[in-house]
């Protein structure tokens, strides 16, 4: 039996914390009161149903996503699934690729059926669901290492983009990875797809085979990891310039690849301080601070 979920207000009156196994959020709405008490109630009634939810079909989350696998049930499964199935022919992927995006809009959807909000984001261990009414904008940092203070640039989404959910995966994050990305951080038109995605370009980050990256098999580091005996990185060198670019190409030309089939909308690369951008030039504006900087 495990502990019951945390739900609580933090310091700041108005934020909220919730957390429930291994899931943890945190979200906040503006509006008026009775709307921004409106949708804390209930987003706080649709989370802890999330956990059994999800763990109901962990076996089936967990499998490799093939073309022809079951339909989940859930709702939120089903989300997960639908994000990873553009990747399944080429990629090995599992619908877990998506959970914690999946996790945020499910909350979030609760959160704007509720009341009517001007703004609210729910944020997953970094993956963001965003609502934005008209006329409405966020500004995001974006952080290399995680746990840090430390940002390499900042995103300003507003209302007339189709951006509602941002994600960021790479070696260093609480997740997985096969690549050597320290961050790739990826906008999309959900944070479902963008948590899914994220994840493919931050496995194509890489130098395949290179003696200073260190890989071991994910399950000798979590026995019932979805990745099984693949292996994924935990620790990388310092890279030359010359093995940096090669690495970054690989992942910038999988970004492109991704944003001409329409799957994300733009994303943000970086590996030891060297950090590119993959978007249309018309949208480089949301892109903002040492990232524009460091554009080429």
């Amino acid at each position: 039996m495990r502990d019951p979920a945390i739900i609580r207000l933090l310091p700041d009156g108005r934020r909220v914390h919730m957390h429930d196994g291994p899931i943890d959020l945190i979200l906040a709405a503006d509006g008026s009161p009775s709307a921004v008490s409106a949708s804390y109630g209930a987003a706080a009634h649709r989370f802890v149903e999330i956990l059994d939810e999800l763990c109901a079909e962990l076996r089936l989350l967990r499998s490799r996503w093939i073309a022809n696998s079951p339909e989940p049930v859930g709702p939120i499964a089903r989300s997960m699934a639908a994000a990873v199935s553009p990747f399944c022919d080429e990629s090995f992927i599992t619908p877990m690729a998506a959970v914690a995006g999946a996790v945020a809009e499910a909350v979030l959807a609760e959160m704007t059926r509720a009341a009517r909000l001007d703004r609210a984001y729910v944020n997953n261990g970094g993956d963001i669901a965003l609502h934005l009414s008209d006329g409405q904008q966020y500004t995001l940092g974006m952080i290399e290492v995680p746990d840090s203070i430390a940002l390499f640039g900042s995103l300003r989404l507003t209302s007339n983009t189709i951006v509602r959910g941002v994600a960021t995966s790479g070696w260093r994050g609480r997740s997985f990875s096969l690549g050597i990305a320290d961050a790739v951080t990826v906008l999309a038109a959900s944070a479902a797809e963008a948590d899914a995605a994220a994840t493919i370009i931050a496995n194509a980050v890489d130098l395949p085979g290179h003696p200073a990256i260190r890989r071991v098999p994910a399950n000798e580091i979590l026995a019932d990891s979805d990745l099984g005996e693949i292996p994924v990185t935990r620790h990388v060198d310092s890279l030359s310039h010359a093995e940096i670019k090669e690495a970054l190409q690989n992942g910038i030309q999988m970004a492109e690849q991704l944003r001409q089939r329409q799957l994300i909308h733009s994303a943000a690369l970086t590996i030891q301080g060297n950090i590119r951008v993959v978007a249309e030039e018309s949208d480089s504006p949301v892109f903002e601070s040492r990232v524009r900087s460091l554009h080429a």
